[in-house]
């Protein structure tokens, strides 16, 4: 049996100028594209294509429409497609907002995230051009913006958890009532009035000052009280303050730690105070993670005793502000804005 021997390639190839100038001369004399296919030793298809894209809509002398095929044309409209394929850098699409980007995340202190950034964005302008979460950070990665990882102060401190197990102590004992006896509501966040707590320090001596912060469940408002030592009955007083200025009714709950600052906390008057069991802040979640995005604006390892009201009040005041994924990206201050 004979077999066909004909291995003859037909990927595609570009068309010179100069070929372009031959279909024009020949298609002008009505010449069929196989003909012109055959003569210029190129498929059918490729000269059908050329013609169908480039032949263009001209007026003639008599002032009406006619279709024709023009080689400057054609490398033009070539030229125009080209362009049109290649990728554009998202600072070229997009300048205002990394203008936005650059502002937001260079303010102090810091209200915004970068995911944030974006959502704010897209919610304000919808129809202006927008990077995705994952784009802003590739180009911050690559150096492409005005902004570093060293402004993204979240970023630099997370870390990989290596899955060591540490030794905990279960001798701890109970400072008052479990978290496991806390209303459902509580737990499942459908009530607004349930607050986590705890202390930011600076020096770990509990005769400099510290930060006593409460965290609404719900809505992450927080609320920041400097308070001179973290002794027992100094926290406890402060707490006790707080649900005092702001009524006992916005306070259904309180929960803490087992730490010994809290020791006195289930004297407080006018809610109930639970405690998390030893060594076990997940179950504080809330404010563990505020208390985190606090330390972006307080050096770690310093006292406080120079930290003044007004800057803790626009730490606090930026907290409540940031738009938050887990919120549909409202702040604290928008689910409750008279809140003081």
């Amino acid at each position: 049996m004979t077999q066909n021997e004909n291995t003859t390639s037909r990927t595609y190839q570009q068309l010179q100028p100069c070929e372009q100038g031959e279909i024009m001369a020949l298609h002008n004399e009505n010449w069929p594209a196989s003909q012109i296919a055959k003569k210029l030793h190129h498929d059918r298809s490729t000269i059908t294509r050329e013609l169908q894209r480039n032949t263009t809509r001209q007026i003639g002398a008599n002032h009406k429409p006619y279709q024709a095929y023009y080689t400057e044309t054609a490398q033009i409209l070539h030229n125009d497609r080209r362009a049109a394929c290649h990728a554009v850098s998202w600072t070229d699409k997009a300048p205002e907002f990394f203008d936005y980007l650059t502002k937001e995340l260079h303010r102090k202190p810091q209200i915004q995230s970068v995911d944030s950034c974006v959502h704010t964005y897209k919610m304000a302008w919808p129809d202006r051009p927008c990077p995705s979460t994952p784009t802003v950070y590739r180009y911050i990665d690559a150096g492409l913006l005005d902004v570093t990882n060293g402004d993204l102060s979240m970023k630099l401190r997370r870390h990989v958890k290596s899955g060591r197990k540490t030794h905990q102590r279960k001798n701890k004992r109970a400072l008052g009532k479990s978290i496991e006896d806390r209303p459902a509501a509580a737990n499942d966040r459908t009530e607004i009035g349930h607050w986590e707590g705890d202390l930011v320090k600076g020096k770990r001596v509990a005769s400099e000052p510290a930060l006593l912060t409460l965290t609404e469940r719900v809505s992450r408002y927080e609320i920041i009280i400097k308070i001179v030592n973290y002794h027992a009955d100094t926290c406890r007083q402060a707490v006790q303050d707080a649900i005092d200025d702001y009524g006992p009714k916005r306070f259904k709950t309180l929960t803490f730690d087992n730490g010994s600052e809290f020791a006195d906390l289930s004297k407080v008057e006018g809610t109930t105070v639970y405690f998390a069991h030893p060594y076990s802040p997940w179950e504080r979640g809330t404010n563990e993670n505020q208390n985190q995005l606090s330390s972006e604006f307080i050096p770690e390892g310093k006292s406080m005793k120079s930290l003044i009201l007004p800057v803790i009040q626009a730490i606090q005041d930026a907290l409540n502000q940031r738009p938050r994924e887990i919120q549909g990206y409202k702040s604290a201050m928008d689910i409750l804005p008279n809140f003081d």
